[in-house]
This record gives C-alpha cells, sequence and structure tokens, in this order.
C-alpha cells in the first residue's frame, strides 16, 4: 500500500539519484541534499501521526537511506582527502553492518536495519557533515563521526545477534526484552 509517508520516501529516492548528475558542493547539490534529509525526517513523523507505519515503509527508508549515504560518498569522495586510517575505519565499520544485514538475512530472511537511537544520531550527523565542512576540521569530523557511527554499528550488530525476532524500530539495546 503506498500512502504519504512512502511518497515522500520514494521522491527522497529520486532526489538521492539525482545527486548523481548535480555538480558535488554546489548551491543545487545543497538544496537537493537538504530537501533529502529533510524529507528524511518527514516520512518517519507522517507515518507515525498518520498510522500508516509499515514493514514495506521501513524497508523503504532504510533503502533511501544506504542509497544517500553511498551516493553522498560516491560524489564527495573525489574531493575530500583523508588520512589511510581513516578509511580503514570506515571500513571496519561498514564491515560490521554488513554482517549484521546478514545475520538478519539469515535470522529472518528478509531486508533489514534497525531504526535505533543511536543509528538515528549517527544518520543526522552523516547529513550534516557535508555542511559543517566549512566549520569543522575534516579529520576532527570524520573523527565524530566514526565514533558515532561505531557505537551504533555494534549496537545494531549485539541486537541482531540477541534478539529471537525483528523489530526495525528498536530503540536502542537496553530496550531487548
Amino acid at each position: 500500500m503506498i500512502n504519504l509517508a512512502n511518497y515522500i520516501t520514494i521522491t527522497r529516492i529520486i532526489l538521492v539519484l539525482l545527486l548523481l548528475i548535480i555538480e558535488p558542493l554546489s548551491a543545487k547539490f545543497f538544496i537537493i541534499y537538504t530537501v533529502c534529509g529533510i524529507s528524511d525526517m518527514l516520512d518517519g513523523y507522517v507515518a507515525r501521526k498518520t498510522g500508516t507505519t509499515s514493514i514495506i515503509g521501513e524497508k523503504l527508508d532504510s533503502i533511501a537511506d544506504l542509497l544517500m549515504v553511498f551516493i553522498v560518498i560516491y560524489k564527495l569522495y573525489p574531493i575530500i582527502q583523508l588520512p589511510l586510517k581513516s578509511y580503514i575505519w570506515i571500513s571496519v565499520i561498514i564491515v560490521i553492518r554488513v554482517i549484521s544485514m546478514i545475520i538478519v538475512f539469515i535470522k529472518y530472511r528478509t531486508f533489514g536495519i534497525l531504526h535505533t537511537y543511536a543509528n538515528k544520531v549517527t544518520g543526522f550527523l552523516l547529513f550534516l557533515s557535508p555542511l559543517l565542512l566549512v566549520l569543522i576540521q575534516l579529520n576532527v569530523l570524520t573523527f565524530i563521526l566514526c565514533i558515532f557511527g561505531s557505537i551504533s554499528a555494534i549496537e545494531e550488530l549485539i541486537i541482531n545477534i540477541i534478539s529471537n525476532e525483528l523489530e526495525l524500530n528498536k530503540k536502542s539495546i537496553f530496550f531487548i526484552e
């Protein structure tokens, strides 16, 4: 069933794909990027307020989030140069997340990324990072993102290992029954 929240998410997916043809860090890039970020917060809010939350909507949201992260990295990678240790740390975070997704697939035969508080904070910081580049030194920003990314990835992995059912809206490891 398509509802307003899902339409917002699908629109975000289309806009994220538009970033592929927009010059990175240009005014158009930041406008589309900001609209995508706002729509990411808006779709969940609309779904909760209208009572139309669904597994399909949650999965669409996760797909849109992953697309946004990968496309923004793809666009910014040639521009931003990080030290090797940062790339290694980011790679470890990605490996943890992939292992977590594999566990979900093996246990529940589906795709799923949890919407924990830690994942939401990490996602928000990732969203802000291109905008913060003018205020915070790249190495400091990368360190902060990697700290939050590590915490959220490890938390999600632990939840997926010890949980008996997939609850995509699990808020934290501290709410496990």
